[in-house]
């Protein structure tokens, strides 16, 4: 059954919020450029009660959406592209915001949350600033409109029914077809952090308005230095939301991507890295600006970039332009005109405005000292500008190569062939000047410094700097000269702010996120550093053999061969590969795959067809159904390091149709270091193996034979009490045989074949006769390379037929690498955050505060000013 009504109220609801957005937006122009006062405020109630509609309506979709998608309304195709039935429910939620449309809602969405405190606190500004965010939204919702004028597509809506996206036979013949099941999520997007991280970088997104809104209305208003006061929070709170949305993902990749680290100098992780940058510079000059008009135009610029950069990177991810150069990037959905011009159009009115009011802008003719803090400041914020645009400028070139193509010129320029060599090489050094201009810059701000007292206040920091930092270099047998400055210089920038914090700050929280936030920045420096430049491979194939000529290099030499139950020496563990595991909503952790068999018509439930034990206990019995994730197989892998402690990590492969094998890491976490763990290669699935046929075996009781390499004695049978699939009569003969397999060690593994005889009745030359069918069911055990049926039994002559078919040994081929202490960079992420946290709190209280003394409390008060 098509739900039609719930696709055609999402439509309505995304026109009403377009028109809402176009008349709030025009009403709000009237409001500021409105003389009479009556009139303004009659304009102020409509662009308000637009917006509030607007508001309203696109709750409305954002609800409509996840209405649909936990529901599994697949004849809407944006459900039946991302969600699935057997999805977990927080996958699902993700399943939201994995297409282009989704995204643009979630953007939507935070700007009309954001506009609430927007209103309530921008008083005087209202009117302009909310003129900007209202057009933007406007732009944004057109993104989804999905209508086509003229022949010219507009936007792509979530509520297109799956018969009017895509071309298909069915349709031709069963137009309200609805398939039963949807496509999936991305299986790289089946990650906690994919629940949490998208939503947080697109509220950091959608918080970058605020201050490019603050800006052009100063510049409307010819306020050109006002607007910093009401703008600083939001800055702040940009910075810090971004920065913290931008972490989120490096974190997912750590844990998702099987590069061995958390940043790749993706493509689509320069662009979000640039405006958080350019964003970090503005926010900077914002504070020099405070005291002198020098930075006034700078950080004007700064903000506005930021914004645009933010537009600028939307176009190259959802345009298509990157192409193969991003794993990250969305499909062209047609939307490229429309990002152009949504980008082109503020672009437009920033370039112009600062045009026309550029000699008006106030600025201090003298320059800065040497020894002030806005030279300082003014200095880190040049160089974390020239850091963006060493990132800018090479991962534009295919935007750039497009444009020219179009424009019918070829173009041989293409971005760095080796990305993580070329832009660490000169961000490294970037980011050493930033270590040391982040501390320097603490006590110019805090101290007024001269030529006299520079020495006396400075020198203790170096000092200990330089101590601190001998001892590391020693102790850690650092020798690379670059990490050496790095290291001394990230050593200097914690030393000299935590000076800031105990010396100025009195360790008085609401004063000190900036040097919480230095301390956050130079921790992450130093654990980058150590994770990163001192990471090792452990998993180094020692045999001198190659698993096959047609690997890399680098995966013949730094992956390890494990056969499933043999240990194998690496480093100071003892490697073991267990097996394949499964998850199921029904049980709690990972269970042995092949304790299960999938049911042929639902591939997303399983019958049990041995008894599946957790901790002891019997979770599941044979012929039990349960529920199983099976795109997701996870591999174990037992580490036992030389004092016998063990724990076991479980990195897994993703079965999706469209992508292949995905391999994802596991990860285990020591105080001192994480043992990363990924799957490189394996054997085929049990589904796809071939086996070779032995010999049949007749045996009796206590008979011993050898077979693929192992002793196998015959301990005998057993009445069968439960079958898989099947419920076993009164009247029916079910054996279960064992046979015990002598792997060494003093250990065995039993391998239990079962025969059931059923009577059954059939017509003969007599008439009905009974009669008996004989079930076999065979016992699989791929460490083994065995597969063993019991399938004739011989009473008088107390003898037992096996067959039995052979196979190569389960195997994986693994890497391993040591990331020493790179917890030192999730919690400099974790200060950094709380820093500027504290910082947001302590801006948005210092503007209220400056409202609230602007303004007379009571009539004596106001009389008394007169």
């Amino acid at each position: 059954m098509i739900h039609s009504f719930i696709g055609d109220l999402g439509h309505i609801s995304i026109i009403i919020a377009f028109v809402g957005a176009i008349i709030s937006a025009i009403a709000y122009r009237i409001t500021a450029i409105e003389k009479n006062e009556l009139e303004r405020q009659n304009w102020k109630k409509l662009a308000r009660g637009t917006f509030i509609v607007h508001g309203f309506s696109i709750f409305g979709i954002v609800c409509i959406l996840f209405y649909m998608i936990f529901n599994h309304y697949y004849e809407y195709h944006y459900v039946w592209s991302h969600s699935s039935d057997n999805l977990p429910v927080y996958y699902i939620v993700s399943s939201f915001w994995e297409g282009q449309e989704g995204s643009f809602l979630v953007w939507a969405f935070w700007h009309v949350l954001i506009s609430i405190f927007v209103i309530k606190r921008s008083d005087e500004w209202e009117a302009n600033v909310m003129f900007i965010i209202a057009a933007v939204q406007a732009f944004l919702v057109s993104m989804v409109l999905g209508i086509t004028i003229f022949g010219n597509k507009i936007g792509s809506s979530p509520f297109i029914l799956l018969r009017d996206a895509i071309e298909a036979p069915v349709f031709a013949t069963n137009p309200d077809f609805v398939p039963e099941d949807g496509t999936g999520l991305n299986p790289l997007l089946q990650n906690i952090w994919m629940v949490i991280h998208p939503p947080t970088l697109f509220m950091g997104f959608a918080l970058c308005i605020v201050p490019f809104a603050y800006v052009i209305a100063g510049l409307i208003q010819k306020k050109y230095s006002e607007w910093v006061k009401p703008a600083m929070g939001w800055v702040v709170l940009a910075v810090c939301v971004l920065g913290i949305g931008i972490m989120m993902g490096a974190y997912w990749a750590y844990e998702t991507l099987n590069f061995g680290g958390y940043w790749n100098w993706d493509p689509v992780e320069n662009a979000v890295y640039v405006p958080w940058l350019i964003l970090l510079a503005g926010l900077h000059l914002m504070l020099v600006q405070q005291k002198s008009k020098t930075a006034l135009k700078s950080s004007m610029i700064l903000l506005v970039g930021a914004f645009i950069l933010i537009l600028y990177s939307t176009f190259l991810t959802r345009s298509g332009v990157l192409g193969e150069a991003s794993v990250h990037s969305f499909t062209d959905l047609g939307l490229s005109g429309q990002l152009l011009l949504y980008l082109l159009f503020f672009t437009a009115i920033a370039i112009v405005l600062f045009i026309v009011r550029w000699k008006d802008m106030p600025s201090d003719k003298e320059e800065p000292s040497v020894y002030s803090s806005e030279f300082w400041i003014f200095i880190g914020s040049t160089i974390l500008v020239l850091m963006s645009f060493q990132v800018l400028v090479p991962t534009s070139i295919p935007a750039w190569n497009a444009l020219l193509s179009n424009l019918g010129i070829e173009s041989n320029l293409a971005p760095p062939a080796d990305a993580v060599t070329f832009y660490t090489k000169f961000q490294l050094w970037f980011s050493v000047a930033v270590a040391l201009v982040s501390g320097t810059t603490q006590f110019f701000y805090w101290k007024r410094l001269n030529k006299e007292n520079i020495w006396s206040t400075l020198s203790a920091p170096y000092v200990v700097t330089l101590l601190i930092a001998a001892s590391f270099i020693i102790l850690g047998n650092v020798h690379q000269p670059s990490y050496i400055v790095l290291l001394t210089a990230s050593i200097f920038s914690i030393v000299a702010n935590l000076h800031v914090l105990t010396r100025f700050t009195k360790m008085k929280i609401a004063i000190s996120g900036g040097a919480i936030s230095h301390i956050g920045a130079a921790l992450m420096l130093l654990g980058i550093l150590s994770s990163s430049g001192f990471e090792k491979v452990i998993s180094l194939n020692l045999s001198g053999r190659i698993y096959n000529s047609e690997f890399p290099e680098e995966m013949n030499k730094e992956n390890v061969l494990l056969f499933r139950g043999h240990a194998k020496k690496m480093n100071q563990y003892n490697l073991t590969y267990k097996g394949p595991r499964l998850t199921s909503r029904d049980i709690d952790g990972y269970f042995d795959k092949e304790k299960v068999k999938s049911k042929i018509n639902d591939p997303y439930h399983a019958i049990v067809i041995d008894d599946i034990i957790v901790n002891g206990e019997t979770v599941a019995e044979v012929g039990d159904e349960i529920q199983i994730y099976n795109e997701n197989i996870y591999y174990e892998i037992e580490y036992t390091d030389d004092k016998g402690k063990s724990f076991s990590l479980f990195p897994r492969v993703q079965d999706n149709e469209q992508m292949g094998p995905i391999p994802s890491p596991d990860i285990a976490t020591f105080w001192n270091k994480d043992m990363y763990t990924h799957i490189t290669n394996l054997a085929v699935d049990e589904d796809e193996v071939e086996w070779t046929a032995q010999d049949p075996m007749t045996m009796s009781i206590g008979d011993t034979v050898f077979l693929n390499d192992y002793v196998v004695i015959f301990d005998g049978v057993t009445p069968l009490k439960k079958a898989p699939g099947y419920t076993i009569k009164d009247d029916d003969v079910a054996l279960e045989a064992n046979l015990r397999v002598l792997v060494g060690n003093n250990k065995s593994i039993d391998l239990k074949p079962s025969y059931i005889l059923t009577k059954v009745k059939r017509m003969g030359m007599g008439g009905v006769q009974e009669d008996w069918d004989a079930g076999i069911v065979p016992s699989v055990n791929r460490e083994l390379g065995l597969r063993v049926s019991l399938t004739e039994i011989k009473p008088k002559e107390n003898a037992f037929i096996f067959s039995a078919d052979t196979t190569q040994k389960d195997w994986v081929i693994m890497k391993a690498i040591e990331k020493p202490f790179i917890s030192i960079l999730w919690i400099g992420t974790l200060l950094l955050g709380l820093g500027t946290g504290i910082s947001t709190v302590r801006r948005f209280k210092d503007f209220k505060n400056t409202k609230s003394t602007s303004k007379p409390k009571h009539k004596a008060e106001a009389s008394e000013l007169v």
